[in-house]
């Protein structure tokens, strides 16, 4: 029989030396009535929240906001002329002069949204989306506008919104990770790194787990070399010795639970990863709707990323995360593919192509499985071009 651990969950936020852990606890005893006991008749719940699951699209590298969502008509009357409103200093100290967006907008929908011919998948679907025009970036460097993106902050060291998530609702999946990221072919992190997805100063279970959408292995060594007894034997071995130290330790049990818990869930995604990924229960007609057969292969490459991320929604996962692949064109790379410093139409072209039709697809099948009026997708960047 496994002994109990010496610190509960309740006792161990009660005597956090920061406090915090007491706001913590009060928060976790709160979700248990419908009101705390001690709000007012005007903190109460003007409805009742229905989003389960977040899909964050991240669009690395700076995407033109006039170009895409955001038409700006004067610039057109103002076309190469210099600027005829003061703009602060850039980077590069370049303010140029004025440029009208590439492409045309269209409006879609019985809203009547514009949107531009770079997007007309998502265009289609318009009348589910809410679009935000009324964001401002406060920083211009790739790096400190994707920790601000992912965690309300400029640089390392916070909990990331997909850490907060699986921190305040929970996991609702037993076999896989309640943060998932997915990259593909030659998608990665963007400036920032692997701290973007932290857990900051959260139990470690809530930072992300990056999962390949390639064809093949999701995890390195995800299907073991030993036999599943033999696993569980060693398994058990690792966390009885766990115990006692948890037993005899006087400090902060946090990061050894967290390896506990870490442990236990790798254990299980050994069978529930490679299910995730086996597509062959998807229909043809699912598959081509997202792209996954399409001739381009960073399309079909996010296509596959976008259906995966709809099969976690539906295996309980809160917050999955997408990462677009580079076209290395006009300075789009791997951390910044929509970077485009010079041929920007090129570049933004091929990045649109890459992700328009899946991301259509994604909503269209999520509202299909009536899962988007609890799933928040979420198409943003770090800042605009």
């Amino acid at each position: 029989m496994k002994p109990n651990l010496p610190y509960s969950r309740r006792t161990f936020l009660a005597q956090s030396s920061t406090g915090f852990g007491l706001a913590a606890l009060q928060g976790l005893l709160q979700t248990h009535s419908a009101q705390a006991v001690t709000a007012g008749p005007a903190a109460a719940r003007r409805h009742t929240p229905r989003a389960r699951a977040v899909i964050f699209c991240y669009m690395s590298g700076g995407v033109s906001h006039v170009d895409s969502f955001d038409p700006k008509p004067q610039l057109e009357k103002y076309a190469g002329q210099p600027m005829p409103v003061a703009v602060q200093r850039t980077q590069f100290n370049k303010n140029g002069t004025v440029q009208p967006s590439h492409w045309p907008f269209q409006r879609y929908g019985q809203s009547g949204i514009a949107v531009s011919d770079l997007f007309p998948h998502i265009g289609s679907v318009i009348d589910d989306i809410c679009l935000l025009r009324g964001m401002t970036a406060k920083f211009s460097e790739h790096a400190q506008g994707n920790f601000f993106m992912h965690t309300g902050f400029p640089f390392l060291g916070y909990p990331s919104a997909g850490a907060w998530t699986s921190y305040g609702l929970g996991n609702e999946s037993s076999d896989l990770p309640s943060y998932v990221v997915l990259r593909s072919g030659n998608s990665a992190v963007p400036h920032g790194g692997v701290g973007l997805y932290g857990n900051g100063f959260l139990p470690a279970i809530h930072q992300a787990s990056l999962l390949t959408a390639d064809e093949g292995e999701a995890l390195p060594n995800i299907l073991p070399r030993e036999t599943p007894d033999l696993q569980r034997a060693s398994l058990d071995l690792i966390a009885d010795l766990d115990h006692r130290l948890l037993r005899t330790h006087t400090g902060s049990h946090a990061h050894l639970e967290a390896a506990i818990a870490n442990y236990e869930l790798a254990w299980r995604m050994q069978s529930a990863v490679p299910d995730l990924c086996d597509l062959r229960g998807e229909s043809s007609a699912t598959q081509h709707l997202y792209g996954l057969d399409h001739s381009d292969p960073h399309l079909a490459h996010y296509a596959r990323q976008c259906l995966l991320a709809r099969r976690l929604v539906e295996r309980g996962v809160r917050f999955i995360e997408l990462t677009c692949l580079a076209d290395n064109i006009g300075g789009g790379n791997g951390p910044n593919p929509w970077d485009h410093h010079n041929q920007i139409k090129a570049g933004h072209q091929s990045m649109a192509h890459q992700v328009d039709q899946p991301i259509a697809a994604l909503l269209r099948d999520l509202k299909a499985r009536g899962l988007l009026d609890s799933t928040l997708v979420v198409w943003a960047g770090e800042f605009g071009r």
